[in-house]
């Protein structure tokens, strides 16, 4: 169960990880989650730490950040570029103990339940765990990831619905993990819940180099590492992938992704 690979994996998933992070929308939505000077934070799958150097932007040098991920290679990366008497970060599988780390006033988990579909209700009460009472737990997470597109030829279209059962069925990977967020919080009987929805991808009109980029990456990964066999296509997945980077460099094409980015507040022992 915790031990699952990280599908995306490759040689070029750091740089990926690193270029795709928009800081000051991370910042934005911590500010809105809660996040405050002084309070000591729990980076929850924090990657190559560009994340976690954004909530300790927040947290300022009365607070303090510590970046957690799975990754031997990026928490490396992560302490080189990241690390100070602020920030610190320890590689940890996700559901080990976590005990010896302390307690957090903000735990902050984003882009890593989908990865977990099966398991993401046990893991977010596990990093739970780790709160202080009235400490704040915010989760957020992309839905129907990749599967809003306008102009879509019906071919194109019908494969990638079967690539988004493929991911689920072969990678424990949930293209509708944030409609679920609330609903963790509510079960774990957190207080003050608050929910908002944002843009994540939003593309429309002549394609920028960056989304061009992003784009191609993301169905490299999503599409030829689902698992699905593009019976559709007689060359597989070169014939889908010449289909939809056609389709997505035509200017009338309309393509989003919804994040919901929930937040509450662990209950006071009584």
């Amino acid at each position: 169960m915790s031990n699952q690979p990280y599908f995306p994996e490759s040689e070029r998933e750091l740089e990926r990880l690193v270029k795709k992070t928009d800081e000051q929308a991370v910042i934005d939505q911590a500010l809105w989650a809660g996040l405050q000077p002084g309070m000591r934070v729990l980076d929850v799958g924090c990657g190559p730490g560009v994340t976690t150097a954004c909530l300790a932007k927040v947290a300022g040098p009365s607070g303090s950040v510590v970046g957690m991920d799975r990754s031997e290679e990026r928490i490396n990366h992560a302490r080189i570029n990241h690390g100070n008497d602020h920030v610190s970060f320890v590689q940890r599988n996700f559901f080990s103990d976590l005990s010896d780390l302390g307690e957090f006033d903000f735990v902050w988990v984003r882009f890593i339940l989908e990865y977990f579909m099966k398991e993401a209700s046990q893991l977010v009460t596990h990093v739970s765990e780790t709160l202080k009472p009235d400490g704040i737990l915010c989760l957020a997470d992309l839905d129907h990831n990749c599967l809003n597109h306008y102009g879509l030829p019906e071919r194109l279209d019908r494969t990638f619905q079967k690539i988004g059962q493929a991911q689920m069925d072969n990678n424990n990977f949930d293209p509708y993990m944030g409609r679920k967020l609330f609903s963790f919080l509510h079960d774990l009987g957190c207080r003050d819940i608050q929910v908002d929805v944002r843009t994540h991808h939003l593309v429309y009109g002549d394609l920028s180099e960056f989304d061009r980029w992003h784009w191609w990456q993301k169905i490299e990964l999503a599409g030829r590492r689902s698992g699905w066999t593009f019976d559709d296509y007689a060359d597989g997945f070169a014939g889908f992938e010449a289909e939809f980077k056609e389709y997505f460099s035509n200017p009338r094409r309309f393509a989003y992704t919804p994040l919901v980015i929930t937040r509450g507040v662990k209950h006071s022992v009584a």
